[in-house]
């Protein structure tokens, strides 16, 4: 297993680890077989969508927003973060790449995305 950390800047955003992850996959010299990336994290998540038009981050931070807003009068949760876990449960911890050839099988527009909604923090990833 190794790790990398990701610096986020925002409450809000994704950050594109498609580079760390593969590199991490190298790292480990993995050439045929899977891989898992893994976020030990209760407020940000992982997950793999189109990397080639930014909008498709915006319209998911947006679309993920007027499903969990920040603020509900209904949130127990003492530290005032309770749609960060919820977004974060929605999106999940885990992922399962293949690796052909020493390379992540992915699509052509795919990428691997750090989801942070409780920022700004430094997050860690596993990747095993």
């Amino acid at each position: 297993m190794t790790y990398f950390e990701v610096p986020t800047r925002t409450r809000e955003q994704f950050v594109n680890i498609t580079g760390h992850v593969q590199q991490a996959v190298q790292k480990l010299g993995i050439v045929d077989g899977a891989v898992t990336v893994f976020v030990p994290h209760t407020t940000c998540g992982v997950t793999v969508n189109e990397n080639a038009d930014p909008h498709v981050v915006s319209d998911m931070l947006q679309q993920l927003d007027r499903m969990v807003p920040l603020r509900q009068p209904f949130y127990e949760h003492a530290e005032g973060n309770s749609a960060a876990h919820l977004k974060a449960s929605l999106m999940g911890c885990s992922l399962h790449l293949i690796v052909t050839c020493g390379h992540l099988e992915l699509g052509v527009w795919q990428g691997i995305y750090l989801c942070e909604f409780d920022g700004p923090r430094m997050r860690r990833v596993c990747v095993a």
